[in-house]
């Protein structure tokens, strides 16, 4: 049994303690209401934790969240984190087959949601699973106001839930081969690396004024605590929209943010970019997708030498990889389609098919090694073991390394399609599009663009003698995966290519509609 003296801190013990510091410090607003204070996002905490208590919603439980951006979000992730409870946050763009899935799969004991944007959401999953708890955030008919039975509670000193570092702090979904979102448990372990990763590794302004416009549910509360850590603050816009983001970094002189690669083509081709003044920027953090080096270069030459890219994925997240700002030669194409060099808190190899490393200038799977790696996909041992093959976490990105031992993605070993900074897998798409009447065929591709990074592409072989509507096949996809899975180009050819094994030959397809 370790000594006590001894005991690891993780998330909830390191929350717990950057709150109960500085107080009255401004550390959380939502654009348009009040800064919040260290001191009142801490007494938020406890107020939530105690209405989870009088639910009997402790340590272990599993608590879901459909929610727009809000206070609350972050009230929630951080009253669960402290009292070790499991938070599986449902992506606010997922259609209703996605969302059904985590309900079920997750076993979710309570849903927690927005009452002002996802009321009828909660109510067709309602439908669907009868047994389902609900709470919201407002007034609803659906389920108790959890904010108001929070702030029922006087606010008590925080006293982190004690853990062990496999325990299971979140449960998160990204799509699978089987056509059904995976779970991934992320454990105590890797939610504190992660944040070291982040404090260490992440080029931080001095006192960081933060803007967060991504979902707080996923990417944008990972930013909380290092903010919270590093003395800073953070504004929280209810979404993504070009305009605000740029009026909002001029206002509130916002020194750091973090973006996928569409939103920062949507900055740059906004018709009213040049008016604004971006010069408090000091950090631009960006990642989830392939940017394309010749817009990199514009917006380096246009808002500054202030990007920093992280490489990763949800089985080894924030970071595996990242190209700092420095690394950023603005006249090297090569440099500005590298994701950089490993970070040194975990070993990184490219490995060939046969599990060997290759040479510099050849290509090989990037594979990881450390305590950033998860534990595995949860209920998927068979998915898992080939995830760890070798005792090496197989990324699926085949990537070169150059004499610096910069690496550079050339390929994916897997189809996954990452558009709009969001990870999409085609046998999804597919299966929704072959249930069609008129469908004999269909493959789903990512082929480049400008815009998404890669555009979901569906091609289509029609039964004889059948035809359909374009918007017909976009509004099937659509209502179940959501708009940001629906294909953005669809083609209808005459036959798909097949492998010697009778596989579609997506590779093929994708070489020979590149330029569509």
């Amino acid at each position: 049994m370790m000594n006590p003296i001894h005991t690891p801190l993780y998330v909830p013990n390191v929350l717990a303690n950057a709150l109960s510091q500085d107080p009255q410090r401004p550390m959380l607003q939502l654009l348009g209401g009040p800064m919040m204070t260290v001191g009142e996002v801490r007494d938020a905490a406890s107020q939530f934790i105690q209405a989870f208590e009088s639910l009997n919603l402790g340590k272990g439980k599993r608590i879901g969240l459909l929610s727009a951006n809000r206070p609350e979000v972050l009230h929630v992730a951080n009253a669960v984190q402290l009292m070790a409870a499991i938070y599986v946050p449902m992506h606010p763009l997922a259609g209703l087959a996605d969302h059904q899935h985590v309900v079920d799969d997750a076993e979710i004991d309570v849903l927690i949601f927005d009452a002002d944007n996802y009321a009828s959401r909660a109510a067709e999953l309602a439908a669907a699973t009868p047994a389902l708890s609900l709470l919201a955030f407002g007034e609803s008919e659906l389920g108790a106001n959890l904010s108001e039975l929070a702030a029922g509670f006087a606010p008590l000193p925080l006293k982190p839930a004690s853990v062990d570092g496999n325990d299971v702090m979140r449960l998160g979904y990204s799509g699978g081969t089987t056509g059904k979102p995976k779970a991934l448990a992320s454990v105590q372990r890797t939610g504190i690396v992660t944040v070291q990763i982040m404090m260490a590794e992440w080029e931080w302004p001095s006192l960081p004024h933060f803007l967060c416009c991504t979902p707080l549910s996923h990417a944008g509360a990972a930013m909380f605590l290092p903010t919270l850590l590093k003395g800073g603050t953070m504004l929280v816009l209810p979404g993504f929209n070009p305009l605000q983001v740029l009026e909002t970094i001029q206002r509130y002189k916002i020194n750091c943010m973090m973006l996928v690669p569409t939103m920062i083509y949507a900055l740059l081709d906004h018709p009213r970019f040049d008016e604004f003044d971006l010069s408090s920027l000091e950090t631009v953090f960006y990642g989830a997708s392939a940017i394309s080096p010749s817009r990199l270069k514009e917006a380096i030459e246009r808002i500054g030498p202030v990007f920093m890219q992280f490489y990763g994925q949800a089985e080894a997240p924030m970071a595996v990889t990242i190209l700092r700002k420095r690394d950023h030669k603005v006249d090297d194409p090569l440099r500005l389609a590298s994701c950089g060099r490993p970070v040194p808190w975990v070993n990184v190899a490219l490995l060939d098919s046969n599990k060997q490393p290759v040479a510099d200038g050849e290509p090989g799977e990037i594979c990881v090694r450390g305590p950033l790696v998860m534990n595995g996909y949860r209920n998927l041992p068979e998915l898992t073991e080939q995830a760890f093959e070798g005792g090496w976490l197989h990324s699926g990105d085949v990537a070169v390394r150059d004499h610096d031992g910069y690496l550079r993605i050339i390929d994916r070993t897997k189809d996954m399609i990452v558009s709009g900074g969001f990870n999409i897998y085609p046998r999804e798409i597919e299966d929704i599009i072959a249930e069609h009447p008129s469908v004999s065929q269909v493959a789903v591709i990512g082929l480049p663009d400008e815009k998404w990074g890669e555009a979901v592409t569906a091609l289509i072989v029609l039964r004889d003698g059948q035809s359909v509507d374009s918007q017909e096949i976009v509004d099937r996809v659509t209502a179940s995966k959501g708009a940001y899975q629906a294909p953005k180009s669809i083609l209808f050819i005459d036959s798909i290519p097949q492998t010697p094994v009778g596989k579609p030959d997506k590779k093929l397809l994708r070489q020979r509609y590149a330029n569509s």
